[in-house]
């Protein structure tokens, strides 16, 4: 006969009673409920990872130097080297082009191109900024430059709208009247 659901159980020793600890001296574990008499380990139940039985902890023990700025803006360098391996000639480079060619990484919110090799094809390039010899380059190779908007970092807005935006979106599309001038809706 097989197995069928008013026969299911489990095998023999497999579930296993809960130990029911300071239940009385006649249960084995009474009183102090197997942990001994006294001591750390049996006032509370573990250590931290990082205690070392009283002596000074490895992370009080190292010096530390310097800080982390938290307003820090990672730029990823792109040199005109690579871009020469990587493209064909009349070729567009866009950020797109670049993170599926793998040559910058996800990470990368800002790019800028720098002038580190030389460049022997006419391409037309999207980054967010250049260096002064870089643009020189690639305008001598033929190549044209556009740069792309920043996104700001500002806490206040907090959408990354891209830096520069001005404010007439946010008012409905009308542009806020210059100074000395006030709109008048009464007729004169």
């Amino acid at each position: 006969m097989g197995t069928t659901l008013h026969t299911l159980a489990p095998p023999a020793g497999h579930r296993r009673r809960r130990k029911r600890v300071g239940r009385g001296p006649g249960s084995g574990t009474g009183k102090t409920s197997g942990r001994g008499m006294k001591g750390q380990l049996a006032r509370h139940d573990s250590m931290s990872a990082a205690f070392e039985g009283g002596q000074l902890p490895i992370h009080r023990r190292v010096p530390k130097r310097g800080f982390v700025n938290i307003h820090r803006v990672e730029v990823f360098g792109l040199n005109l080297r690579v871009l020469d391996q990587a493209f064909e000639d009349g070729d567009a480079v866009t950020l797109e082009a670049l993170h599926t060619r793998g040559l910058i990484p996800k990470r990368a919110t800002l790019v800028k191109l720098l002038a580190d090799g030389e460049l022997s094809k006419k391409l037309t390039v999207s980054v967010h900024r250049a260096s002064e010899r870089a643009r020189a380059k690639l305008e001598a190779a033929g190549g044209t430059l556009e740069l792309v908007p920043e996104r700001s970092r500002s806490k206040a807005t907090g959408d990354g709208e891209p830096a520069g935006a001005d404010s007439a979106e946010a008012t409905g599309g009308e542009a806020p009247a210059a100074d000395g001038e006030t709109e008048s809706t009464s007729a004169e």
